[in-house]
């Protein structure tokens, strides 16, 4: 071959070249010119619209890249918005309790302290029914105790007596009862 290759520089070596490897200058020039129109065929109506295609993919996949990380941005808005709201309403409800409980007490109290009341009018009722009850028995007793001493008296002596006389003895009785 290193001859082959020295001779290479004539235009008989040149054409022994082409013969030694079956160069048919007309056969070369048509599968030269089917070789351009299969080439352009190719690339006009299949890498073409496949490469078109292939570059549509990549924008819907940059497109989705995009629209993903936007969402995981609103994604993490919305947490922190709805930490920020579940801490708001927990504070929220903190606060209700502690002035639920606050205004239970202070209710609790306003109504023992009614309850007292009531208690302390209700008592104060009965003493004072026990007091006008005693006061009224007592009165009831003097007159039937009069009536009896009067009675009494007059079976006694026989004699019937006068008003004066038995007002007399009536408080002459009282008197000692009452001592």
């Amino acid at each position: 071959m290193i001859p082959i290759i020295a001779a290479a520089g004539t235009e008989a070596a040149q054409q022994g070249f082409l013969e030694t490897f079956g160069v048919n200058w007309p056969f070369f020039i048509a599968q030269l010119i089917n070789f351009a129109i299969v080439l352009f065929v190719l690339k006009k109506y299949a890498f073409g619209p496949i490469q078109g295609i292939l570059e549509e993919r990549r924008q819907r996949i940059a497109t989705g890249e995009a629209n993903l990380e936007e969402i995981a941005k609103k994604l993490a808005e919305s947490e922190q918005t709805t930490a920020i709201l579940l801490e708001k309403a927990n504070d929220d409800a903190k606060r209700m309790i502690t002035e639920a409980k606050d205004s239970a007490v202070t209710l609790g109290e306003q109504k023992t302290q009614e309850a007292d009341s009531k208690a302390q009018n209700i008592i104060a009722k009965a003493q004072e029914a026990a007091k006008a009850e005693r006061v009224q028995m007592a009165a009831d007793l003097k007159k039937e105790f009069g009536r009896l001493v009067v009675a009494t008296t007059t079976q006694v002596s026989g004699k019937v007596l006068t008003q004066g006389d038995q007002d007399r003895i009536n408080q002459e009785a009282l008197s000692s009862v009452q001592n």
